[in-house]
């Protein structure tokens, strides 16, 4: 199984032209479009602009075969997550006594009311992290609209061997397939007044998934300074405090600014746990005038900022190795490509009907999954960044706001944010060799979806619309030079403290000296349609 495409995440971060959301100064400023990748699925689908025109598909083209790679739909809280709001709460009464003691009357009044005897939503949980009935939704109304959108797809008798339906063992990623999966077979079968009909959903163990789980299998990561064997969980848990400290001076800048503002001490700490509570009051109870209405647009602003820098970082194009370990996943949808493709050219050829060949191969994840997927088909890059991570040249960071940025976690891996890989076969030009002369030649592309919108692909010229060869060729065969067990077993820089002059820096302390800066201490397609050549 390779695991290559160092090249195409990296590019997400500072480009400005795939899936951009509309800027504060643009609109009505709305929170819930600024959570990173905890923003619910149709607040995410909602704030596309619109820019990219997408392909127009031939007539005579027909979708025989589609991949989705999606994430699990919006959750509840972790339980690690919970215990720290419980905290919260402990806290914001600890502050508030202070300022009573403290404050004289004008002071106390600058304080939300809302904070007054605050307890967090989840209390007195004992679990969580399990998919929300917001997260059924989002996953069920997925599936109906795929349905809707191929017909030609979902039309044949259910067979697992025809439509193959896969998660993690984690239950929100196994939850979510089966919200998917009742959207596009509803009506299909005899159980119950929505005549729903039973289907499989398949998991392989944590410990061997290396096509959805590929960040928790690749275990043979050598520390720099040590031999000490370790996965890649660990080694990305190591990198965590590193990026936590590139967040100190933003924290510290908003803590300073609310303490300001509403005569309370914030602490950076405070700072970063208001944040999160933001996001789970914004996403999961539309609750947008509390937690969130302590910051004002520059501040969320620079907090979603720190986010998406830590998805760059600990996901995405940070480390070329968070999105090589993916290439099985990769493999593993072209290669079902081209058994369909050929399935479809022996029935061709004999003169039968294409035959009951597998239509869908859907799969049901995470963030880890999601992001790394994303970078390796190449989306949201544009100029010279395609080629740079083909050369695996490390891009910029995105840059921080109110610059615009092509790199969100909210456009990226929003909950239920999913990629889709719709392989097209479309008449091709009459063939005149010997074993099968005059008969026309079927030619096949792959049109490919981000969150359901069409995506141009620079590897495919910035179309969304590719010929499968050009599609191997310029964006899977150049991350084949690495495979899972090369990528697995090289040797691993461990952040260093320090970067000496003779040493090349590490992606972090790169990432450490621009917050330092930034916050001082105080090929023409014949079945594209276009106004020029519309067939």
């Amino acid at each position: 199984m390779a695991i290559a495409f160092p090249a195409l995440l990296l590019a997400l971060l500072l480009s400005s032209s795939h899936l951009p959301l509309s800027s504060p100064a643009d609109e009505a400023f709305d929170v819930r479009r600024h959570l990173s990748t905890v923003t619910r699925y149709d607040v995410a689908t909602e704030a596309y602009d619109g820019s990219f025109s997408p392909s127009t598909i031939h007539d005579g083209c027909r979708p025989i075969h589609l991949n989705l790679v999606a994430r699990h739909g919006t959750r509840a809280p972790t339980k690690k997550r919970i215990k720290e709001l419980d905290r919260l709460a402990i806290r914001l009464d600890s502050l508030l006594s202070d300022a009573k003691q403290k404050a004289g009357k004008d002071s106390l009044q600058k304080i939300p009311a809302w904070l007054w005897g605050w307890q967090s939503p989840w209390k007195g949980r004992e679990r969580g992290g399990e998919l929300i009935s917001k997260g059924e939704e989002e996953l069920y109304k997925l599936g109906t609209r795929v349905k809707e959108r191929f017909p030609q797809l979902f039309d044949e008798e259910y067979h697992p061997d025809t439509f193959r339906i896969m998660a993690t063992q984690v239950p929100r990623a196994s939850a979510s397939a089966v919200a998917f999966g009742m959207g596009i077979f509803a009506g299909r079968g005899s159980l119950g007044p929505g005549q729903h009909r039973s289907f499989s959903v398949i998991s392989e163990s944590r410990a061997s998934d290396i096509h959805l789980r590929f960040f928790d299998t690749c275990k043979t990561y050598k520390g720099y300074f040590t031999h000490v064997i370790i996965t890649f969980q660990e080694f990305r848990t190591s990198k965590e405090p590193d990026v936590e400290k590139m967040k100190e001076p933003i924290f510290d800048q908003i803590a300073s600014s609310l303490s300001s503002r509403y005569h309370l001490n914030f602490t950076r700490q405070d700072i970063s746990t208001l944040w999160f509570l933001c996001k789970q009051e914004a996403s999961l109870l539309d609750i947008t005038n509390q937690a969130c209405g302590l910051f004002n647009p520059s501040e969320v602003s620079l907090l979603e900022w720190t986010d998406d820098i830590e998805v760059f970082v600990l996901k995405g194009y940070g480390e070329s190795v968070n999105y090589r370990m993916g290439v099985p996943l990769l493999q593993d949808v072209v290669h079902s490509m081209e058994q369909v493709i050929s399935a479809e050219e022996v029935g061709f050829i004999v003169e039968i009907p294409g035959g009951t060949s597998e239509k869908a191969r859907l799969r049901f994840a995470h963030a880890e999954t999601v992001v790394p997927f994303t970078c390796l088909l190449g989306l949201f890059l544009e100029g010279p960044e395609f080629e740079q991570i083909q050369r695996e040249q490390p891009l910029s960071l995105p840059p921080k706001p109110p610059q615009r940025r092509n790199w969100r976690g909210s456009s990226v891996a929003p909950f239920a944010g999913n990629n889709m890989l719709v392989l097209y076969q479309c008449p091709g030009n009459t063939s005149n060799d010997r074993l099968s002369s005059g008969v026309q030649r079927n030619q096949y592309f792959v049109h490919v979806l981000h969150n359901e919108i069409p995506i141009p692909m620079p590897g495919c010229g910035q179309r969304d619309f590719c010929q499968f060869e050009v599609f191997k060729e310029r964006i899977v065969n150049p991350h084949l030079k690495h495979d899972f067990n090369s990528v697995c077993g090289m040797k691993l820089k461990m952040p260093e403290a320090n970067c000496p002059l003779q040493k090349p820096c590490s992606f972090t302390s790169k990432l450490s000296n621009l917050f330092s800066r930034f916050f001082p201490k105080k090929d023409h397609n014949p079945f594209i349609k276009n106004k020029k050549n519309e067939l």
